[in-house]
């Protein structure tokens, strides 16, 4: 059976540092790490995108340049679109804690949102109808505010069981249907469990992978946009 996670012992290990939950401690941190986006000069024709994740968005372990949003930005370049990436990504982060945070990105317009999130919830063995639940209430905010999503999708390791592997798989598809919104099934597809893509947790793509993701990916991406993938 594939396995989307290596099996780490009996402790499942968190995708990135687990950061403090979000308040006014971190606020102003956090609203600076904003300020850095992909690529650093703002062009009026370029495409706004936010990229809301955990550390496989956030670029955990990676030069900022191999970062996936930054690895985004290059490929949708060669397809003649020019973007702007905001990486709003949280190393540690849940469905849980990026929703107490969501309403700090809302003061912009974006032209799509990248959701990529529930890794850490899987590997904490969260209840999956709370991560629904987290997500449906993420994508009911950006929905408000007219943005266009690209919902990604997370797979559970199955060292939890099927049971626990089916409602949390299923969880993704769900949303994508009921919401109507653009679906592309599993963020790390083509990288999971390859060593040759990962860094040495065995959890995170390394460069090469999430150059794999983000070229797989990019023709959602424009899809997602309204704009024909050529």
């Amino acid at each position: 059976m594939f396995a989307p996670f290596p099996i780490v012992g009996k402790v499942l290990r968190p995708y990135g540092e687990v950061r403090p939950p979000f308040n006014a401690k971190i606020t102003l941190p956090f609203l600076a790490y904003l300020l850095v986006i992909t690529p650093t000069a703002a062009i009026s024709d370029q495409i706004r995108i936010l990229a809301l994740g955990d550390s496989l968005t956030a670029g955990y372990g990676l030069r900022q340049p191999d970062s996936f949003p930054s690895q985004l930005t290059r490929q949708l370049q060669n397809a003649d679109i020019k973007s702007e990436i905001i990486n709003a990504g949280v190393s540690g982060d849940t469905t849980s804690g990026a929703l107490q945070r969501i309403d700090w990105l809302m003061d912009r317009r974006f032209d799509l949102a990248i959701v990529e999130l529930g890794a850490n919830d899987a590997l904490r063995g969260i209840d999956p109808a709370l991560t629904r639940q987290n997500l449906e209430q993420i994508v009911q905010k950006l929905k408000a505010t007219g943005t266009p999503i690209l919902l990604t999708g997370m797979k559970a390791p199955r060292n939890l069981g099927p049971d626990y592997a089916k409602r949390f798989d299923d969880v993704f598809p769900a949303i994508a249907h009921h919401q109507g919104l653009d679906f592309y099934p599993f963020f790390l597809e083509g990288v999971a469990a390859d060593p040759k893509l990962n860094q040495q947790d065995g959890l995170h793509p390394n460069a090469k992978g999430v150059a794999i993701i983000a070229e797989r990916i990019l023709p959602f991406v424009i899809n997602a946009l309204g704009k024909d993938f050529k």
